[in-house]
């Protein structure tokens, strides 16, 4: 069994293992017709993981453009289990709308591990880096409230096409992953443990996403294997991650 399922608190696994919670923006929670890097991550926790698992979360649905509101369960691959498209994502939401969610979503789905990609929007339209940072530890206290044990690995803010033109939005994209870096080191504590997984290398904007900023199935293979990978080198949890980086 893997460390993390073998030294999560009882109380957040049951009879199939470690309760994983997908948390994110626009990025994470993905648009009609896509398969989103959620699934990439499921196919790969399902080759790898060295252990029973279940996706768990309050939301299933996907970001209908044409509706403007997260309506569709539309997937790419309609073989993608109901019980396993679970998350806690939403187009527009960063932390500062996730910290006053988490803890109770963490209680009621008895997560054990939170896979979290948050701060791009944060930082484009409503909080400044240290703000967001701020935020980033309350989600933290909340989860931890929720769950004394519970693991986290955060991904870092990949800034978007702004970035390029925007000097000062890519500074404070800079700058916030220099504070959540600090965050994660200094709140890391054994009983439940903090990892900071390194964002995608060479992340190639007209390769990685269709519009500057959402992933293009490259970029959804590529952030789950930052995941994927992250916990593979640190906690020794499954395997480094193999599907084709370039797909579709």
């Amino acid at each position: 069994m893997s460390s993390v399922t073998s030294q999560a608190g009882c109380r957040f696994r049951d009879d199939v293992g470690m309760r994983i919670l997908f948390v994110g923006d626009s990025m994470t929670i993905g648009s009609a017709g896509e398969h989103t890097w959620r699934y990439r991550m499921w196919q790969h926790l399902n080759r790898e993981f060295g252990g029973p698992f279940r996706i768990v979360g309050p939301r299933q649905e996907l970001y209908d453009p044409y509706a403007g509101a997260p309506v569709s369960r539309e997937y790419a691959d309609p073989g993608f289990p109901e019980r396993a498209r679970a998350h806690l994502a939403g187009w527009g939401e960063g932390w500062l709308h996730m910290a006053p969610v988490i803890r109770e979503a963490v209680v009621e789905h008895r997560a054990g591990l939170l896979l979290v990609s948050l701060g791009l929007i944060d930082l484009g339209f409503y909080t400044d880096a240290r703000q967001t940072a701020e935020n980033a530890r309350q989600f933290i206290a909340e989860a931890r409230a929720g769950n004394p044990g519970i693991r986290i690995v955060v991904m870092p803010v990949i800034p978007n096409t702004r970035a390029e033109s925007d000097l000062p939005f890519a500074e404070e994209c800079r700058r916030f992953n220099e504070l959540l870096a600090k965050a994660v080191a200094d709140l890391d504590i054994p009983a439940s443990p903090l990892l900071l997984a390194s964002p995608p290398e060479d992340w190639d904007l007209h390769r990685d996403t269709y519009d500057g900023t959402h992933p293009s199935a490259r970029g959804e293979h590529r952030i789950a294997a930052a995941f994927a990978d992250a916990l593979h080198q640190a906690w020794d949890v499954g395997a480094p991650y193999e599907s084709p980086l370039v797909a579709g």
